[in-house]
């Protein structure tokens, strides 16, 4: 099996994520040799626990989610293209499809069959991408502030549409590293993301070079019937409707641009358990998963 010892923290990140990690290289599709960063927390004979972040964070986010978790298996892998993942050269590289893929192979190669899924973000589909493709992966649900089930027009947010213009958003991204240099501008506490905490989320996509994925995966996000991610969300949608196991639905219905998502996600799963939060923004959404 390609799993191989994880790239080295700087301290001051060390010291906040003292952790198991370990690197995994892909051997299929498009992506093969390029490596996964991923945590792997606790006992390997446990339960499984996979949280997967989303856009623009790493398995960071999930620090102190794992701290609370000491008794189950917790498995956290960067995305391609951000954390300690190895890079996609070009923003048309990130597909629903291709993530999906990488996830699952790497739970296979793990050798987890079933693990209950936690997804915050661009995690959501492309977790679930990788559960619609591995048979059985999913024993459980937890979805926070995610988006899985589509507006009746998939027309996106004003942010996802601003984001396609050619120049200024690249500017904005690549040059101005946003959105994870103003992390702390959406959060409920905007004190919760400051000092080392702010420098550990900014600290993968310091260079310029690594900022491909950020605005790929905003990119990613249907705005229009003809966006290339819509067949992959649909079929997303349809597998998550059908999914005859636990889902929770834990919503910062402050967030700007999921908060709203949430009476349609309760309109399609009718029996998910929902837990409203006035939490906005990544930080506080972890500390309500607690």
């Amino acid at each position: 099996m390609p799993v191989v010892e994880a790239p080295p923290l700087p301290d001051f990140l060390a010291r906040q994520m003292p952790y198991a990690r370990r690197a995994y290289r892909l051997e299929q599709g498009a992506d093969a040799g390029r490596l996964l960063h991923f945590i792997d927390q606790g006992p390997r004979d446990a339960p499984c626990v996979w949280l997967q972040h989303g856009n623009p964070t790493w398995c960071f986010l999930w620090r102190k989610v794992i701290a609370q978790l000491q008794d189950l298996r917790c498995v956290a892998p960067d995305l391609l293209g951000l954390g300690f993942a190895d890079r996609l050269p070009r923003a048309s590289d990130h597909t629903i499809e291709r993530h999906g893929a990488a996830l699952a192979e790497l739970a296979a190669a793990l050798g987890i069959e079933r693990a209950i899924l936690v997804a915050q973000d661009w995690g959501g589909p492309l977790l679930l991408e990788a559960a619609r493709v591995r048979e059985g992966f999913a024993c459980a649900l937890l979805l926070a502030n995610t988006a899985v089930i589509l507006p009746g027009r998939s027309r996106g947010s004003s942010f996802h549409r601003w984001a396609r213009l050619p120049v200024v958003a690249k500017l904005l991204f690549v040059v101005g590293g946003f959105p994870q240099n103003v992390l702390h501008r959406v959060q409920g506490d905007p004190a919760s993301i400051r000092g080392g905490v702010a420098r550990a989320y900014r600290w993968p996509l310091r260079h310029f070079r690594d900022r491909v994925a950020p605005l790929a995966l905003a990119r990613m996000v249907p705005v229009g019937d003809d966006h290339p991610s819509l067949a992959a969300m649909r079929r997303i949608e349809a597998w998550t409707r059908a999914f005859a196991g636990p889902v929770t639905l834990v919503w910062g219905e402050r967030d700007p641009i999921l908060g709203r998502a949430l009476g349609r996600h309760e309109r399609a799963l009718p029996a998910a358990r929902v837990v409203r939060t006035a939490a906005v923004g990544l930080e506080s959404i972890s500390r309500e998963l607690l």
